[in-house]
């Protein structure tokens, strides 16, 4: 008898450590899989050259770059998808280099160990093998040009195609690993009586922390895409997704983390969520429809503010559901978590609203 239960234990260690050996071998395939940037007609940007008009200011056919007074980075670009990534590469090239390196920093303080930083850039490859597949192929093409100005000296990571893209998950990455609090933003607008001109006004803070050096060298770009309608947004050097932004019909949005399960892959960022719904809505309904049409792998908050409504809502997703905060009065409050009749009861939102999320119930006068 005892020897048969040790018969089961040593086959039950040989199986878990080939089950554990497959799985490891698994995510390590998947993980340094090469992923195929977009196949672009017209490369043709790729020999334009940047010229400094003046002291740190640039310009680019009818694009241009420059610091100012405010401390603030400041951008125009236009022109179809490739062609405004590679402008806006060349145009900022310093800021896409010094933000990789002050996110790649900032990873290794928080994880010093070499080995768990490792194991941590095969578990986001495999977490992002879709990644490509779940993005349009105008941000693609964006995305693909910006890469053109990154630096090579992270090529052991990646190519550089496939380390911005992927940057462009990092919101999502640290929302779903929770125990790092990367993510913790807050907003809010108000408008008619609450507002003293009567006009709506909107804020937020920008929570996503990784590292004092990171929050530096903001940028404020302004896009005039070939398709969609204009708009400007806070940014920073490589990021062509939306946190925070307003287009020409006065529709704004700000996105706020909500409590979310582990997921086990990937889906569309919600900061290129975003972006599709400043690009390409100008009301609530159309911002409503564009949510609903992405599939998002974490939960997520969008305050959504529009001048042809007058008002502000909360557009509330998860990777299944939707919902929407309508607060039927003349402000509105967002932190991270649901307030919905259906997601604001869901027991997720109920465990977030108890350990994290703070909500002021009124705004004073």
């Amino acid at each position: 008898m005892l020897r048969g239960k040790r018969i089961r234990k040593r086959l039950l260690y040989i199986f878990g450590s080939i089950g554990l050996l497959l799985l490891i071998g698994f995510i390590y395939l998947y993980s340094v899989a090469v992923v195929d940037p977009p196949k672009v007609a017209d490369t043709g940007s790729l020999q334009l050259q940047r010229k400094e008009v003046s002291k740190g200011f640039y310009t680019l056919k009818n694009s241009w770059f420059r610091k100012s007074s405010s401390g603030l980075y400041e951008m125009y670009v236009e022109g179809s998808p490739f062609e405004r990534g590679v402008i806006n590469g060349k145009l900022s090239q310093e800021l896409v280099q010094r933000q990789e390196d002050h996110f790649n920093e900032q990873i290794a303080r928080m994880i010093p160990s070499n080995f768990y930083r490792h194991f941590l850039k095969y578990f986001v490859g495999w977490f992002n093998r879709d990644l490509d597949k779940n993005i349009t192929e105008e941000y693609k093409e964006e995305i693909y040009g910006v890469s053109q100005a990154a630096s090579d000296k992270y090529d052991y990571i990646g190519s550089n195609y496939q380390r911005i893209l992927n940057y462009h998950a990092a919101h999502d990455i640290g929302h779903a690993l929770q125990s790092m609090a990367l993510v913790g933003c807050t907003s809010f607008g108000t408008w008619d009586a609450r507002s003293k001109d009567s006009n709506m006004i909107i804020g937020r803070n920008f929570d996503f922390y990784v590292g004092d050096k990171f929050a530096e060298d903001k940028l404020v770009a302004f896009v005039n895409p070939s398709r969609g309608y204009k708009f400007m947004t806070v940014t920073w050097g490589g990021f062509i997704g939306v946190v925070s932004g307003m287009n020409e019909k006065g529709l704004t949005v700000t996105i706020n983390a909500a409590k979310s399960d582990i997921p086990s892959g990937s889906a569309t960022p919600v900061s290129l969520v975003a972006r599709e719904i400043l690009q390409y809505a100008k009301n609530i309904s159309e911002a409503q429809k564009i949510a609903g049409e992405r599939k998002m792998f974490v939960s997520e908050s969008f305050l959504v503010a529009s001048a042809e409504d007058n008002k502000a809502v909360i557009i509330e997703k998860t990777p299944t559901d939707l919902d929407i905060y309508d607060p039927h009065q003349d402000f509105i409050v967002c932190t991270n978590h649901f307030q919905g009749k259906d997601l604001g009861a869901s027991k997720n939102n109920r465990e977030q609203m108890a350990e994290r999320a703070l909500l002021h119930t009124g705004i004073s006068d």
